[in-house]
């Protein structure tokens, strides 16, 4: 169910679920300057690999996961299978956390889970899946470790960090290779090739994943066209599944129905000229739904009957921001949609920002013309 905070003003719709204890959202346009109510959808299901969860969990309190015990170690031989772990997904954060309280009366393993945590970076992308890394795994089950990347903002930036931060964590040793030939006077030259830098003791990164994502962050720490001895290896694990929940689209569509027939009743009067409505979409999975819900696509042919437009007064009184250009290019790219905004930061105050930009300059045009 939707949960609106509020009915003076109209909503602003958050294709979320709204985060406890407290949201970041909710805490922005809930402001007295605000000029919209924060109404959230939840949209997406989440559904655990349970199995697989628990099988990380197993490299922790197996030892796999044991650090170097020396620098001599660190560099001649390392056997800890993975170096550092990757989170960009809060879901995978609230994944394994769930597997890791189940050993809350497990003493031993959760010593085998402290002593795992040395020198164990885990990167991340964003101050929210920070926060969730901290609050849900750091502080009870990995006290030891350290979170690196939460400014970065996106994952081709985070991956660009990783590749120096974790390089700077290893020593690269350089293989000096000699081989003889002969110069035109008969003699033989050594001729040295000083160019083979590697690490063959840099254990790769455990990358916790969703079945939907990018490949920007393997892809770059993984490129063959990196110098010798800076790539990183990456396994990727796919610890969740997400699907649209059951009964999103016909919440959002009520929601809608409902604000149109405020509008109705409103619109001749100084309030009603000026009330619209938004829609923040911060994931491609329900934008079918979404564009359904306000009369964007539906008929048999996928046409709509235009969205946005309000009954009786033709002006345009529905709008859409995505988070984030993954958002705005697949609702361009497959349904031939075209978001309103796009956020410049995947934040409250990005979109926020936006929106206001959008309509300052939605109102200069208008007393243009």
């Amino acid at each position: 169910m939707p949960s609106p905070e509020n009915t003076n003003k109209p909503p602003i719709i958050l294709l979320k679920t709204k985060s406890t204890p407290h949201d970041n959202y909710s805490d922005y346009f809930h402001q007295p300057t605000s000029n919209y109510t924060p109404t959230f959808i939840p949209v997406l299901s989440h559904n655990f690999h349970t199995e697989r969860l628990r099988s990380i969990r197993e490299l922790f309190t197996s030892g796999a996961l044991l650090p170097p015990q020396s620098q001599e170690e660190k560099t001649k031989k390392n056997d800890r299978k993975y170096g550092g772990l990757i989170f960009t997904s809060q879901r995978a954060v609230e994944g394994f956390g769930r597997v890791l309280a189940e050993l809350d009366d497990d003493s031993s393993a959760l010593n085998t889970l402290k002593t795992s945590s040395q020198n164990l970076p885990i990167y991340t992308v964003g101050p929210a899946t920070s926060r969730s890394l901290t609050t849900t795994i750091v502080d009870k089950y990995l006290p030891h470790a350290s979170i690196h990347g939460a400014d970065t903002g996106n994952g081709e930036a985070l991956a660009k960090y990783i590749l120096e931060h974790y390089n700077s964590l290893y020593t690269t040793t350089t293989t000096t290779t000699t081989t003889t030939t002969s110069n035109p006077n008969g003699e033989e030259d050594d001729v040295y090739n000083n160019n083979n830098k590697h690490n063959n003791n840099k254990p790769p990164l455990l990358f916790l994943v969703g079945e939907q994502r990018r490949d920007i962050i393997p892809r770059t720490l993984m490129n063959p066209d990196l110098p010798p001895g800076e790539g990183v290896g990456v396994d990727e694990v796919v610890v969740y599944e997400t699907g649209v929940m059951e009964g999103f689209e016909e919440s959002f569509k009520g929601v809608i129905e409902r604000e149109r027939e405020v509008m109705k009743n409103i619109v001749t009067t100084e309030e009603g000229k000026g009330r619209v409505v938004w829609t923040v979409v911060f994931s491609p999975t329900g934008c079918e739904g979404m564009l359904r819900g306000l009369g964007y696509i539906g008929s048999e042919d996928g046409s709509g009957w235009g969205w946005g437009k309000v009954d009786g007064d033709g002006e345009r009184r529905f709008f859409v921001a995505t988070i984030g250009p993954t958002t705005r290019d697949y609702l361009r790219r497959e349904f031939g949609f075209e978001a309103d905004v796009c956020a410049e930061r995947p934040s409250p105050e990005g979109v926020g920002e936006g929106i206001e930009r959008f309509m300052r300059e939605m109102m200069k045009s208008s007393e243009e013309t």
